[in-house]
């Protein structure tokens, strides 16, 4: 177990309120929550645990002044700022349940939520969201009664952050503060996850305290990280991952998060603080591999050889733990020398050189980039779970992984595969239903307490889980044939020129794909060539990507292979709706996109 710090009370009675007073009394004075300044600069703003609960108690008032009472949902659309983060702490002292809405939401999503959750009050970021939020004050269908907008300059005729804080520390009471959070129980809503999903509404999953708090001591027992650890915190919070990672798991483990306000400035905040321990949704492990390619590809031949010698005695280190055996003596001293005077150096630069956790979940991981990682020496973690089940269910660890597996069960969690593949899985930490908007439970679970979760796997002998990919998501061509679009595309992208991937072929004799070049390893592979102007543009390019399909195809069966394929260049995020905020496809969004693109692939023209 990693944790050493004081319980305060029964495991099934925690509360997170009660593990950030035990914080505050417990580890006042250490660091619980850094953020640079909106403005700029290299300087961080630093709360203790002990000014975290002062300001969550001061907040709360504010919240109460609003009308924010227990058992009333509150929503919220801010990016990763303290004002968020703290807010988030603040209701859940209130008894009130807070709800993150994805900063992509389109339109019709924030009305859903806005009208299932019958939230009254909404806390926003600026004038971006304010006037994305103002309609439903308006909409006779939607109970929302009120805005809150952070930045005073985005406000209008709108409440401002700042004034709710002011209000808060005029209404503040200790004994009303107190009182208030220790009637929350360890069975009580402590917030509700709306799935942000790639079709339909989105399902609305609550988790309790009870939950939470078991899912973190379940992988306690299994995660080995320093006291008080660092946290990067980029995800969204409407996310179950940065849920758990960015508010539940430091509040219980009294570690010290800093925010991330950009996610487009990780990399620079890895650089900036070295920590011990990160966390990446696969597409990131992806970018962060093609940044390091893309650097290693500049240096001298005499130098990238000694990277790659240096690289394989890590890799072979790494197998031998795979297996679960000792390296043997001259093994082990060649990779602590190859470790310290070659990989490190080349880390330190990323930032990385004193990881000594790395996890990624979400999406299956391309395990050509497990292995790029492991040879540096860094083990990637994978993990799988859902929102429904509190976060991570499965998972990797230092003493027991497989690369290119998500692991095996946390303890007290079951799980098995149905006849036709899918994954079901059992235990405490698997929600009992979706809420429904009356407050009301829909029952998800079958009469044995199974839930199936819409993924396909398969087992092996050790009990580990290998995804497969989404069952909803699965082809079935013309011939009958079941493909894995995932296992295709991540094949496809083990060429680093190959960032993204989609492969089409639902009812079609054979399938095709997407192709879009990898924004950062393109350039640099095109400059190493003498190549200038536009690398999308160039035959050579062009010549590259037709041998990396080849050798794909060469490794899928027939049915699997791709026979004609397009060349994009614009690369798919969340602000233009190809990925959601977790960066996974959003497959019938692409396929809408491109459409007249992928039924040209099924013409005469060829590719």
């Amino acid at each position: 177990m990693t944790t050493i710090l004081r319980v305060p009370t029964e495991a099934d009675r925690l509360t997170l309120p009660a593990l950030l007073a035990r914080n505050a009394e417990d580890h006042g004075d250490l660091p619980a929550l850094s953020w640079r300044s909106p403005e700029g600069g290299d300087g961080w703003t630093t709360l203790t645990w002990r000014e975290v609960r002062r300001e969550t108690a001061v907040l709360a008032a504010g919240y109460a002044a609003q009308g924010v009472t227990r058992g009333r949902q509150v929503l919220m659309m801010m990016g990763n700022r303290p004002e968020h983060w703290l807010s988030d702490l603040a209701l859940t002292h209130l008894g009130a349940v807070p709800v993150t809405v994805y900063g992509t939401a389109a339109p019709g999503q924030i009305a859903h939520i806005a009208r299932h959750s019958g939230a009254r009050l909404a806390v926003v970021e600026g004038a971006r969201e304010r006037e994305r939020w103002e309609p439903l004050l308006a909409d006779a269908t939607v109970p929302l009664e009120a805005l809150v907008v952070v930045e005073p300059a985005g406000a209008g005729s709108h409440s401002t952050y700042a004034s709710l804080h002011a209000a808060g520390q005029r209404a503040y009471d200790e004994k009303e503060f107190e009182a208030v959070w220790r009637a929350s129980g360890a069975d009580d809503p402590l917030t509700v996850v709306y799935t942000s999903g790639t079709t339909g509404d989105p399902k609305a999953v609550p988790l309790t305290h009870r939950g939470v708090v078991a899912n973190a001591l379940a992988l306690d027992r299994v995660v080995e990280l320093p006291d008080h650890v660092a946290h990067i915190c980029y995800l969204p919070f409407a996310h179950i991952a940065e849920r758990m990672l960015g508010i539940y798991l430091p509040v219980f483990r009294a570690s010290h998060v800093h925010l991330c306000a950009d996610a487009g400035a990780v990399a620079a905040t890895a650089r900036a603080l070295h920590p011990a321990q990160f966390f990446g949704v696969p597409r990131v492990w992806e970018k962060l591999a093609a940044s390091v390619r893309a650097a290693l590809s500049a240096l001298p031949e005499e130098q990238r050889a000694a990277i790659e010698a240096a690289g394989e005695t890590a890799r072979e280190h790494v197998a031998f733990r795979e297996r679960g055996e000792q390296p043997p003596a001259e093994l082990e001293t060649a990779y602590r020398r190859a470790k310290e005077t070659v990989l490190d150096p080349v880390l330190s630069l990323a930032g990385f050189d004193r990881l000594v956790w790395t996890a990624s979940a979400s999406a299956p991981m391309p395990l050509d980039v497990v292995r790029f990682w492991a040879g540096f020496g860094i083990v990637i973690m994978d993990a799988w779970g859902l929102t429904e089940t509190v976060g991570v269910f499965t998972t990797n660890s230092p003493s027991a992984f497989r690369l290119g597996s998500v692991g095996r069960p946390l303890e007290g969690l079951e799980l098995k595969i149905a006849d036709d593949g899918e994954i079901l899985v059992r235990g405490e930490t698997v929600f009992a239903g979706y809420l429904r908007a009356d407050g009301t439970v829909e029952g998800a679970l079958d009469a044995d307490g199974w839930f199936p979760t819409g993924d396909i796997g398969r087992i092996d002998d050790d009990g580990y889980l290998w995804l497969t990919d989404r069952k909803k998501e699965m082809i079935i061509t013309s011939t009958g044939k079941n493909v894995s679009p995932a296992l295709v595309e991540n094949t496809l992208k083990e060429h680093p020129l190959i960032g993204q991937a989609l492969v089409h072929g639902d009812g079609r004799s054979y399938l095709v794909a997407l192709l879009v070049l990898d924004a950062e390893m393109a350039p640099a592979w095109a400059a190493a060539r003498g190549i200038d102007g536009d690398p999308a543009t160039h035959p050579e390019v062009h010549e590259e990507i037709a041998r990396a399909v080849e050798a794909a195809n060469a490794r899928l069966n027939r049915t699997e292979q791709i026979k004609r394929y397009r060349l994009l260049t614009r690369e798919w995020g969340p602000e233009t709706g190809e990925l959601t905020p977790s960066l996974k496809l959003r497959r019938r969004v692409i396929r809408d996109q491109y459409g007249e693109m992928l039924d040209a692939l099924y013409g005469q023209d060829g590719t």
